[in-house]
């Protein structure tokens, strides 16, 4: 480019500067104009040239024009960074200055040229290049102007010089043409210079304006010191952590000042303090945390190098306080706000430990406390009002323990209590049966009151060996005679359960080891067609002979399955041979096998049973599938999934033990159900009880106006089974009426007598001694 334009080179406050420059001095310019003027009429009233005194009237014309631009432009507010409107007024300038540069240059030409006078020559030679070197010191930052003068001035007077046509005239000319050039060279320079210092200045200042950026947004708080400890740089919140105001009246402190003040003020304690100072001194590196108050914090990271030293303040408050809530979280239950298992383990083991190493020998005591039937609150209210009811244990929990009673939340409705203080037993039991009183009383929750019972089962040991697991073991037994006694009772631990517990340790190894080798027994009970007197089906009964302690009961074995999740390979193994033994039975003989609710939660029911018809060759109508409402109730959703599939493969299912739980009838409409068992409680009384009898046949209406099939169970006498003939519309009787449970041979050679009687029993009382 031939010029360098001044409004792309330099920043837009230096630009409007530099055009102001050209304007600013109005005064000397017209001087200047009025004394080339003179200098041009004394060498045209020397040389008696007419031209000149042209020349010199040219001077004055163009002077007062440019006076009067000059003018005009102090007129006119021009912004600090208003580029386009310099623009405008570097354009005029530059007119005006091309216009006296030409008069300078014909002045020269016309007397080297025309006039043919030395000392009109001189004159003008003289005055033009002195204007020269003006304009190239003036105007140097504005390359467009500056050589649009040069040139203006030096070719004409260059041309004149050559139109003399004296070769000394060319001579000077060939050495007047380095100097033009060189004009323009030092301008260039001087610019070249301009524009370092500016970008330097530039630089400084983006430099300045970063570093006050950065220390005004820096998250963390500054202070940098010199060798002498004073106060370089600072920002605001360096003075934040101090809660002190405007950090920069702090420059030039010591910064041991500044610390007197936060520690005279309780922003700071004295041993941060000498920390912080101790590090200076010594120029080390390091960390100190910077209490200012309850929930302030600040990290003072303090770094040396060289002979500065800088301490970095962050604020970690909100670190602090997450770190104090994630304790907070792993030690306490977000719902009841009590210790959570973990910390309450960490509690009573201190607590233990320091009573054996101060050697007392009180006794401790622990309890667990179990709400009963939880589940139920949960079904029937929602799991917002259950935990509400858990939140308001937990809060009756350490009212009626007292404060000398650890409490805490083991889990699900399930809480535990510990007390080491050497209370006596009596004290200890009564506080238990105080506790077991308190949670009976009336809960409120929104929309709901209701009372709860508990079961709490407790320990109270007095032998230093003891430990938490130790006594959680026993307390657990504890608890769960209380559940099998009936619940809503405390039960205190005493030796015959831990005979019991090993017991039934003992059973839970060997009922596995049964299952796997095939050493459960099935027992069949006759479920028989009354009026008929036909049997219709056996129910299968898992039988197991322990070989050291005899006949276990199911109620005893079941649950032990269930517990350690066996229950769902004995459902295997009882589906495996109830359905090969009735594939042996007369083609119309069906077989009924219970499912626990923990099958459709442990494995695919519709699977296991689909497997043991199509490994025995049962026809799926011949088997029916007994559940409990317990089962529906913890299960639904599986539950109604499995019955379903189930139900469209033509196997029966049945509702077991009707009555004992909550009787929803919802179930009854939404199952896929084919029978409805009446639990054996209902029969109990019909013999004295009318209204007993009126029940029984209400439920079998009931159940018969949704087209179930109706069986009752538990029917005991020959009384017991007339009127339930005549009065009730059921449809099948299980009980010992018709004898007791049989095993396999006994049950084939009942049913081949009877399918050989063409659908007649022989007579019960006969059949009741198998």
């Amino acid at each position: 480019m031939i010029f360098e334009a001044a409004h792309k080179i330099l920043p837009p406050v230096d630009y409007v500067a530099m055009i102001r420059s050209l304007y600013a001095d109005r005064r000397s310019m017209l001087f200047g104009a009025f004394g080339s003027a003179l200098a041009a009429a004394v060498a045209a009233h020397e040389a008696d040239s007419g031209i000149l005194w042209v020349i010199a009237g040219l001077f004055i014309l163009v002077g007062l024009a440019r006076h009067v631009d000059m003018v005009a432009f102090e007129a006119v507010d021009i912004g600090d960074t208003d580029v386009n409107q310099a623009l405008h007024w570097e354009m005029r300038a530059t007119l005006g200055a091309a216009a006296i540069a030409a008069i300078y240059g014909i002045w020269c030409l016309l007397s080297f040229w025309i006039v043919d006078d030395t000392f009109a020559e001189l004159t003008a030679a003289s005055v033009s290049v002195s204007v020269l070197v003006g304009v190239s010191q003036r105007n140097f930052a504005v390359d467009r102007l500056m050589t649009i003068q040069v040139l203006l001035i030096a070719v004409p007077m260059a041309a004149g010089l050559l139109l003399v046509g004296n070769i000394y005239y060319a001579l000077l000319t060939l050495l007047l043409l380095p100097f033009f050039a060189s004009l323009r060279r030092i301008s260039r320079n001087a610019r070249n210079v301009l524009l370092r210092a500016v970008r330097g200045r530039m630089s400084a200042s983006a430099l300045a304006t970063q570093l006050d950026t950065a220390l005004a947004t820096l998250e963390h708080g500054l202070l940098l010191l010199d060798s002498e400890g004073e106060i370089e740089v600072t920002n605001a919140r360096a003075l934040d952590a101090f809660e002190l105001p405007d950090s920069g009246v702090w420059i030039g402190h010591p910064v041991e000042a500044l610390f007197g003040v936060a520690v005279d003020n309780g922003s700071m304690p004295a041993q941060a303090q000498s920390q912080l100072l101790s590090l200076i001194a010594a120029r080390s590196n390091g960390k100190v945390l910077l209490i200012v108050r309850p929930g302030k914090y600040y990290e003072v990271t303090v770094s040396s190098r060289q002979n500065k030293t800088a301490l970095l303040f962050e604020n970690i408050s909100e670190r602090i306080v997450a770190e104090e809530r994630i304790n907070y979280m792993a030690r306490y239950d977000a719902l009841t706000g009590l210790p959570n298992r973990s910390y309450f383990a960490e509690q009573v083991e201190a607590a233990l430990r320091e009573q054996q190493e101060a050697g007392r020998t009180g006794p401790v005591a622990l309890w667990v406390i179990d709400v009963d039937d939880f589940k139920h609150v949960n079904d029937t209210m929602g799991h917002i009002a259950g935990d509400q009811l858990l939140a308001e244990i937990g809060r009756r929990l350490p009212e009626a323990f007292g404060p000398q009673t650890i409490c805490a939340r083991l889990g699900g409705d399930e809480f535990v209590a510990f007390r080491s203080d050497g209370a006596p037993p009596e004290e200890l039991d009564q506080l238990a049966q105080r506790v077991l009183n308190s949670l009976r009383s009336s809960f409120a929750v929104p929309g709901h009151q209701f009372a709860i019972d508990v079961s709490i089962g407790m320990v109270i040991s007095d032998q230093p060996r003891d430990t938490l697991d130790s006594l959680m073991v026993k307390a657990d037994l504890a608890i769960y005679a209380a559940k099998s006694d009936g619940k809503g009772q405390v039960v205190r631990f005493h030796d015959s359960m831990d005979t019991e517990y090993h017991k039934r340790q003992q059973l839970k190894l060997d009922l596995k080891e049964a299952i796997a080798t095939g050493a459960l027994a099935m027992a069949y009970q006759a479920i028989v067609d009354p009026r008929e007197n036909r049997i219709v089906g056996c129910e299968a009964l898992a039988r197991w002979n322990h070989p050291t302690f005899g006949a276990i009961s199911p109620a005893t074995f079941i649950p032990i399955a269930e517990e350690t999740g066996l229950i769902t390979d004995l459902t295997r193994s009882v589906l495996a041979m109830a359905t090969r033994d009735c594939r042996q039975w007369p083609d119309e003989t069906r077989v009924a096998v219970n499912i626990s609710a923990r099958d459709f939660r442990a494995c695919n029911v519709e699977d296991v049973v689909v497997q043991a018809l199509e490994a025995s060759g049962l026809a799926p109508h011949r088997l029916e599938i007994e559940v409990t409402e317990t089962a529906l109730i913890e299960e639904r959703d599986a539950a109604t999934l499995a019955l379903s599939a189930l139900c469209k493969r033509g196997i029966g299912v049945a509702l077991d033990d009707f009555g004992t739980g909550y009787s929803s009838l919802s179930y009854l409409m939404a199952l896929p159900l084919t029978k409805l068992k009446i639990d054996r409680s209902f029969v109990a009384d019909i013999e004295t009880d009318p209204q007993a009898l009126k029940l029984v046949a209400n439920v079998a209406q009931l159940g018969k106006d949704l087209d179930l099939k109706i069986t009752v169970e538990g029917v005991e006498t020959e009384t017991q089974l007339n009127l339930l003939v005549a009065e009730t519309r059921i449809d099948q009787v299980q009980g010992f009426v018709y004898g007791p449970p049989l095993n396999f041979e006994a049950m084939s050679r009942l049913l081949e007598a009877h399918h050989r009687k063409a659908g007649h029993l022989p007579n019960r009382r006969r059949h009741s001694s198998h």
